[in-house]
């Protein structure tokens, strides 16, 4: 099997978007493989992280209970094509109500919090997170929930009301990456490992198995820095990793992906699908991660299989 990366392309790389901007880019519609027939959706990604709020001057709340409280999707990712949301209802002994609504992790610790004004009982509220901490990074990989409580100091979280005895199932696991293929797959011979000789050249990155129409996505959004052809590397695209320092490159896309430089992408987007495009013999992704300053702008190529390995192991 063959398979390398492309060489310089012209012109500067595109900036890292500041992440919590609202943003929220339509995502055209691709076709259907020629082989396999899998179809990328074409829906845009949802609107991003709700703001954070400030604390009231002088909050005040009633006796909150939540008559009804929904977590979904039970994963997520940082920046995600699906971000973690909290979907509650209140009931309170007062019409307007002060509250703040956690990210907590394992240790009940709060991860990032939002703070809300005013908010009525029996008036369903959404609250989205995209996986930044109130330090604006990162959140840890890990368990998380969600706790709704009064901005009232030493008021205690609300539970769920008495007039059901529904429990309340507010957690979900929530990671930094996505693994990049939504579907069978495998690493290969060492033939496809980083490293391995090339005419010329050594291989650049890891090649994964899999059949051609298998959709593929963002393992990091960020910033499409270059989308196109080249006659080794065929369809590719390679993605600024926004809130890392790296660069991550898709090569042997079955159809040019429909994402455009300079376009927003999420983690966990669908980005294209798997093809033989180039100088490839097999259906397979040739996936690259480069350090900063970037792809062919002075970084160099790492081995991504350990980060692979680990971004299957929770997929």
């Amino acid at each position: 099997m063959r398979s390398s990366g492309p060489g310089r392309r012209p012109g500067a790389k595109s900036a890292i978007l500041a992440l919590g901007a609202a943003l929220a880019l339509a995502f055209p519609g691709a076709a259907a493989a020629g082989t396999g027939g899998a179809v990328t959706p074409g829906s845009a990604p949802p609107p991003p992280s709700s703001e954070a709020g400030t604390p009231a001057a002088a909050p005040t709340a009633g006796a909150i209970s939540l008559l009804s409280a929904e977590t979904a999707p039970r994963t997520s990712f940082y920046f995600g094509y699906r971000v973690a949301r909290i979907k509650f209802t209140i009931a309170s002994s007062q019409p307007d109500n002060d509250l703040r609504v956690d990210v907590v992790d394992g240790n009940r610790t709060p991860i990032k919090t939002f703070y809300l004004e005013g908010v009525e009982p029996n008036v369903p509220v959404t609250i989205r997170w995209d996986g930044s901490t109130n330090e604006n990074r990162p959140a840890p990989n890990g368990r998380y929930s969600f706790r709704v409580s009064p901005q009232t100091e030493g008021a205690p979280a609300a539970r769920r009301a008495t007039t059901t005895s529904t429990p309340l199932s507010l957690g979900f696991s929530f990671y930094r990456f996505a693994f990049p293929i939504l579907g069978d797959h495998e690493f290969g011979s060492s033939a496809g490992r980083f490293g391995a000789g090339r005419s010329g050249h050594t291989h650049e990155g890891q090649d994964t198995m899999a059949a051609c129409g298998t959709p593929l996505v963002a393992a990091r959004g960020g910033v499409v820095q270059y989308s196109g052809y080249q006659s080794l590397a065929g369809n590719y695209i390679v993605i600024d990793g926004g809130g890392s320092p790296i660069d991550f490159m898709y090569a042997h896309l079955a159809e040019p992906s429909p994402l455009q430089a300079g376009e927003v992408v999420r983690t966990g987007q669908p980005i294209g699908i798997v093809g033989d495009t180039g100088d490839a013999s097999a259906c397979h992704l040739h996936f690259e991660m480069w350090s900063a300053p970037g792809w062919y702008e002075g970084g160099s190529p790492f081995d991504p299989l350990p980060y692979l390995e680990e971004w299957d192991s929770y997929s």
